[in-house]
């Protein structure tokens, strides 16, 4: 592609359009004026167009989450080393979550005389990408000007091959100033696509078709297939044609959810039921193997498995994706049939396998009974959630299954998006819950990804008419939020509703756990843990960055009414809005 580039990063820019990135989240840095200004006033801020946020954390946040709602990378820029200091908690989650995130760093000059006393020298390292190589797929510092565009080209190419996942390209401040003698082409993007995702072996494929449908009792256990929306119709399929269990350990975890929740065999709320009873276990994209067929004592640690006499048939791409830094593999469970491969491209085969065996199996009443007798549990539990909402409806403060049943009552004739959060899980128990409007957790665990990934599922969704809803916990936002600034600045239209128990929980429930283990005082678990000495004000907080916000509430019957007036500024103005209730710790 021809360029009119004049200077180093000018060309990044041109770069940038040729593979169609439409945003560029960043917190201003020095180390990168040149590219800054490129954006500007080169390309015009228009494709890729600039999105500010106040911290690096925030910008890679919010690219992870467009990454998620838009089935593609959006970049994000991050200044010299204290920059990417602060962006790698967000980088982590990234990596765990095997989101495609575009990371463009930058650094003073290599070239020692061109830089300037005392910053340029802290600032600068020798290979920056050390400091994050554990956890991207690829990082890279182009030498020369004309080494940009493969180094830009190889990483954009990389952090789409599957299994996906966050790179990192550093470019020298000096390059980027530096004005072009001649013109320096951009390859032909489109001969540099990522590769097809790879297939099962077929032989192996035909000894999975073998034991699901020769099994007493098939159990399909999923946690980010989702990452492939159109994979939950193959899914629900094979499950039918089988009168096979489904669960979905993404409705409470860090996965991506695959199961629809109003699906007869989904037994996503009994999973300790149906694992028990199971006799062949079919894992789909599931790392976590404990949580899947396991249980765990809070106080001791101990994991014991639910059945450790089913056999198991995992299908995943984990195997290429291990670092040994971080043990994002998990523990190392048995498995009877491994299948190192794409689980959602591998899926339609598995069902042409699975359906050319039952033509010829004679059981046919046998998984008919099945499937009902599930269809029953499941509407069993659905009548036992909503029996729950009704007894907590009088608690004060509100619980988290009545506030989620509040929201839904209000977005529930609307075309809307779960941005982040589940409401501990009673989002997808109460909800009309689809996979494809929920975008599922931070994958790497890390406090402080709600709010940015939201609106960066926001910014994918913007002018789409979709309501985009962020059930935000209080903790998590603290360490984002002047990411509400981001929100009111783009008009970015998200609806944010402040899931506020004053506490750390997950932290409550530990100190709970160990001080009964130990015989020590459980009242004193709140001790450096609640975050009520004072208690932070989300409205009076959002208000201050020019956010429509209602709260602190603590009544149900306000909750409904709040809702509505800030979705009608959601939805009619175009702006986000806040809504802050006080839950039960």
């Amino acid at each position: 592609m021809a360029t009119t580039a004049r200077y180093g990063s000018d060309l990044v820019v041109d770069f940038l359009r040729a593979v169609g990135v439409e945003h560029v989240a960043l917190n201003p840095g020095a180390t990168f004026r040149g590219l800054h200004d490129s954006l500007v006033n080169y390309g015009g801020n228009r494709t890729p167009e600039l999105v500010l946020t106040t911290h690096e954390e925030i910008a890679v946040g919010l690219a992870h989450g467009y990454a998620k709602a838009k089935g593609r990378p959006m970049a994000a820029v991050v200044h010299d080393i204290v920059g990417l200091q602060h962006a790698s908690m967000a980088i982590f989650n990234a990596f765990c979550d095997r989101a495609p995130v575009l990371v463009l760093g930058a650094s003073g000059p290599m070239d020692a005389t061109r830089r300037r006393p005392w910053i340029d020298w802290i600032h600068t390292a020798l290979v920056q990408g050390t400091q994050v190589r554990d956890y991207v797929k690829l990082d890279d510092q182009p030498a020369s000007v004309a080494a940009i565009p493969e180094a830009l080209l190889r990483a954009w190419r990389v952090a789409q091959t599957a299994p996906p996942g966050p790179v990192y390209v550093c470019l020298d401040a000096g390059l980027q100033e530096q004005p072009l003698e001649r013109g320096v082409a951009i390859p032909d993007v489109a001969r540099f696509a990522p590769p097809a995702a790879p297939h099962a072996d077929p032989r192996a494929l035909e000894e999975a078709a073998r034991l699901l449908v020769e099994a007493r009792f098939p159990l399909i256990v999923t946690e980010s297939l989702g990452r492939r929306p159109p994979a939950t119709a193959t899914l629900t399929r094979l499950a039918e044609r089988l009168g096979a269990a489904l669960v979905d350990l993404a409705g409470e975890s860090q996965g991506r959810p695959s199961v629809p929740a109003a699906h007869a065999l989904d037994m996503t709320g009994a999973r300790h039921e149906v694992v028990r009873e199971a006799d062949v276990v079919l894992a789909l994209d599931v790392s976590s193997f404990l949580s899947a067929l396991g249980d765990t004592d809070r106080s001791t640690r101990e994991v014991r498995l639910l059945n450790e006499r089913a056999r198991v048939i995992a299908i995943s791409l984990d195997d290429y994706a291990f670092r040994s830094w971080a043990h994002t593999f998990q523990s190392l469970a048995p498995v009877d049939l491994p299948i190192t491969a794409d689980a959602a491209a591998t899926l339609p085969a598995l069902v042409t396998a699975v359906e050319a065996r039952l033509a010829r199996d004679a059981r046919a009443a046998e998984r008919r009974a099945r499937a009902e007798r599930l269809a029953a549990r499941h509407a069993a539990l659905e009548r036992e959630w909503q029996d729950t909402v009704k007894l907590e409806r009088a608690a004060t403060p509100l619980a988290p299954s009545v506030l989620a049943a509040e929201v839904w009552d209000v977005i529930k004739d609307e075309d809307w998006v779960l941005a982040n959060g589940t409401a501990k899980g009673w989002a997808r128990r109460l909800w009309d819950w689809q996979p494809e409007r929920s975008y599922g957790g931070s994958g790497g665990a890390g406090l402080g990804y709600g709010l940015p990934a939201a609106l960066g599922v926001t910014l994918a969704h913007r002018g789409s008419g979709k309501v985009c809803v962020n059930l935000q916990a209080d903790g998590d936002a603290l360490y984002v939020v002047s990411g509400l600034y981001t929100a009111a600045h783009h008009r970015l239209p998200l609806l944010t509703v402040m899931f506020n128990n004053r506490t750390y929980g997950n932290d409550e429930e530990h100190q709970d756990a160990v001080a009964k283990v130990r015989g020590r005082p459980v009242e004193n678990k709140v001790v450096g843990i609640r975050i009520d000495d004072p208690p932070p004000d989300f409205a009076k907080i959002a208000q201050g960055f020019g956010i429509h916000a209602e709260g602190p509430i603590t009544e149900a019957a306000a909750v409904g009414p709040a809702l509505r007036r800030a979705l009608r500024v959601v939805k009619e103005q175009g702006r986000p809005a806040l809504v802050d209730v006080i839950t039960r710790p």
